[in-house]
């Protein structure tokens, strides 16, 4: 029987091809070897990372989990990366690439880890901004913008029958191709002088005088240990970095949002136009919708407050667009689920070494789940008080705790504000004009 070693393998069906009795499967990102494997080795040859061995030469597992690497490819891995960096950011989404280039560009040697082989890959969002805070980072790019939109429709639905429409229109904004975009987000950084790496999750802290002071990470399946001035944690709402820092960044069920999305090709959706659906049968604490992407393409997806419903999100997803002609006749070609929060943001985002940015920070609306732009902005704020901080010692607590003041300034308050809306109209008051209303403002911010 081959061993599949999950650090290195990449996912990538090349082994499953030249299998001559069809005892490897690819299930999704998952590669399952079956009891028909003759153990011929015609699948080694063909990986091209390394990642199969036969049986009866499975190495042995170090204390961390990991398989150990020979000293070449070692030796390799840790040649390719200093022993120490001013900046170690742990996550490339908007957040953590958007600190790693800010830094870079601001004199400090950074080194960007992302644990996924692609950047930008699996996209759990809906993929819309605006566009007036996406310009004050970047020119908008038609190589990673899939549609602008300048309208919105709002439905209120409540007893299982719409009761208000709202349209607006006058606004600029984006559906972006997040595969695109965050790729070229990390590239920015790397133009700026940041070292990136991806397939190297963070996988624990290193630690001296009860102060963070840089990382362990999974580099070519070893655990490679590198120095930092100041760690950021941006590794997403599934976020551990912080929480290893002591930082609390647990997230309250009632501030869950899980969400589904299809992308849907072959329908019949006005391409300038996003569309909302609130509806408390369908969308408990939450709410559907469309972002086009042109050429009859459309991200549909919906959220609903976790525990509020009998049905998963998919299932619900699955009933809306039964329910909506224009959109009953697509074909879903990807479908994403994750979860979003909405809750307010962690009370602490510093401590000594540490900070935490976007999702990982619960830097999201509260009322439409967008944090893209949130995230950038926390980005650029971290890197700006990691250089202040270097420039004057170590990066202490108190060092960086102007980020904690500043997040909440250009941040915080706004989405406190949206978080006290969100109490103020409970499940079941949602279908509201005035909530509409609000919502409406909120989502032309996204």
């Amino acid at each position: 029987m081959i061993n599949v070693d999950p650090r290195l393998c990449c996912a990538c069906g090349g082994c499953v091809s030249v299998c001559p009795v069809d005892a490897l499967n690819l299930a999704e990102t998952r590669l399952i070897v079956g009891d028909e494997c003759i153990d011929c080795g015609t699948c080694l040859a063909a990986c091209p990372v390394g990642a199969l061995s036969p049986e009866h030469s499975s190495p042995r597992l170090s204390s961390d989990g990991a398989a150990p690497a020979s000293p070449d490819l070692l030796a390799g891995a840790r040649a390719s990366l200093a022993p120490r960096y001013d900046l170690v950011v742990a996550g490339a989404g908007p957040a953590g690439s958007t600190a790693a280039w800010q830094a870079a560009r601001l004199g400090l040697s950074v080194l960007l880890l992302e644990k996924r082989q692609e950047i930008g890959s699996p996209v759990r969002c809906a993929e819309g901004v605006a566009h007036e805070p996406l310009a004050a980072f970047l020119e908008p790019d038609t190589a990673w913008i899939a549609a602008r939109v300048t309208r919105a429709r709002i439905v209120a639905r409540a007893g299982g029958r719409e009761v208000q429409c709202w349209q607006g229109e006058g606004g600029l904004g984006y559906v972006l191709e997040r595969r695109v975009f965050d790729r070229a987000l990390a590239e920015q950084a790397a133009r700026a002088g940041a070292r990136v790496r991806v397939k190297a999750p963070v996988t624990g802290l290193l630690c001296r005088d009860g102060q963070v002071c840089g990382v362990v990470a999974r580099i070519d399946g070893q655990a490679v240990e590198i120095e930092a001035g100041v760690v950021l944690a941006a590794d997403g709402v599934e976020s551990r970095v912080g929480a290893w820092a002591g930082l609390d960044t647990q997230l309250p069920l009632d501030d869950t949002m899980a969400c589904a999305q299809y992308l849907l090709s072959g329908i019949d959706w006005d391409p300038s136009c996003l569309g909302y659906w609130i509806d408390d049968d369908l969308t408990p604490g939450g709410y559907a919708w469309v972002f086009p992407k042109g050429e009859g393409r459309a991200n549909v997806g919906l959220g609903l407050q976790a525990g509020l419903s009998r049905d998963t999100a998919l299932a619900c997803l699955q009933r809306f667009i039964e329910r909506e002609r224009a959109l009953s006749a697509g074909s879903p070609v990807t479908l994403v689920a994750g979860n979003v929060p909405v809750g307010l943001p962690c009370r602490t985002l510093v401590t000594g070494g540490l900070m935490l940015a976007g999702d990982a920070a619960r830097q999201v609306d509260p009322l439409t789940g967008g944090g893209i732009l949130n995230a950038m902005v926390a980005g650029r704020l971290a890197a700006e008080n990691a250089a202040r901080a270097l420039a004057s010692g170590p990066a202490t607590a108190a060092a960086l705790a102007p980020y904690q003041e500043q997040a909440g300034r250009h941040i915080g308050h706004g989405l406190a504000r949206n978080y006290r809306l969100r109490q103020r109209f409970p499940v079941g008051q949602r279908a509201d004009r005035n909530f509409v209303r609000l919502f409406a403002v909120a989502a032309g911010g996204k």
